[in-house]
């Protein structure tokens, strides 16, 4: 089979359009290669708030091992948030290479200060300058090239919310001159998303940041397509989904004592998919050829 790599690689040059839901533990990457998407992501957010930290006290070794233990357990490529890359140029570098070793395929790189504060969480971008940024994506770039080629580096840069969309693609455009891939930004309306992708040099990753409170737009995927976005990062999805239906049954389980969300055949059926996508029918297969066949 291709590497990881290269068959997100060719899924950017077939498709006009990939959408990405968040995940951040294997079995949610068996459900978004279960449920036939095309890729999957590991966001900082997600990583941050399962392992509840939050993504500014996120180490490089705990990003990337929630991502490689997603893309090890599937065959979807897997695109992960580096944040800052975890340092200067030097430190970047090596992130891209422990990503690259850990069956990773791609990964975006923003122009935030690092260490990250958690104020970003408030929308206060503490970008960097840009000869900094552009550094970072160059050298990102560098260690792609020297470990494989068809690692995807998406430069992403947060100063569209502070500075407006013009410092965003001017940073965008310089790191495409370095050798970026792909770049992503956050436009603050419909206007600046219908714009960006018409002045950025780079193919554009749409983030679908679900219940943000800045007033960034929600787009669906086909608005996102026509306007010539090629990809969408679904960042809090599956988070806030099993997040709410979890509280809820909970909540009624602690006031009621039952909890009538679910049937019981339905639990049963569900419990049946979970096993199927662990691959648990395989594991009784083999004990039954070995130990448990020798009874």
């Amino acid at each position: 089979m291709d590497r990881a790599t290269t068959r997100l690689r060719a899924l950017l040059r077939d498709k006009d359009f990939v959408y990405m839901p968040a995940v951040y533990h294997p079995l949610g990457g068996r459900l978004v290669e279960n449920l036939g998407f095309d890729a999957a992501y590991v966001g900082g957010y997600v990583t941050g708030a399962s392992l509840a930290v939050s993504e500014p006290l996120l180490t490089m070794d705990e990003q990337l091992s929630v991502a490689g233990s997603v893309a090890n357990s599937i065959s979807l490529p897997v695109v992960v948030d580096g944040g800052a890359g975890f340092g200067e140029p030097l430190h970047t570098m090596r992130t891209v290479r422990e990503a690259v070793r850990a069956g990773i395929a791609g990964m975006h790189i923003e122009d935030q200060l690092y260490p990250k504060r958690a104020h970003y969480h408030k929308y206060v971008a503490h970008a960097v300058l840009t000869e900094e940024f552009v550094d970072k994506i160059r050298y990102a770039c560098r260690a792609r090239d020297e470990t494989d080629a068809d690692f995807v580096v998406i430069a992403r840069t947060d100063t569209c919310r502070s500075e407006g969309l013009e410092e965003a693609v001017d940073r965008l455009n310089r790191a495409a001159d370095v050798g970026a891939d792909m770049g992503l930004l956050f436009p603050r309306n419909l206007s600046e998303a219908r714009e960006a992708p018409k002045r950025v040099r780079l193919p554009l990753v749409y983030v679908q940041s679900r219940g943000n409170r800045d007033g960034r737009p929600l787009i669906d995927n086909d608005q996102l397509r026509e306007m010539g976005w090629r990809a969408c990062i679904d960042a809090q999805i599956f988070l806030l989904a099993a997040l709410d239906a979890a509280e809820r049954a909970l909540i009624e389980v602690r006031e009621t004592g039952a909890w009538t969300g679910m049937s019981d055949a339905r639990a049963v059926d569900m419990r049946k998919r979970i096993e199927t996508l662990i691959g648990l029918d395989r594991f009784y297969e083999i004990e039954e050829q070995t130990v448990e066949g020798k009874k």
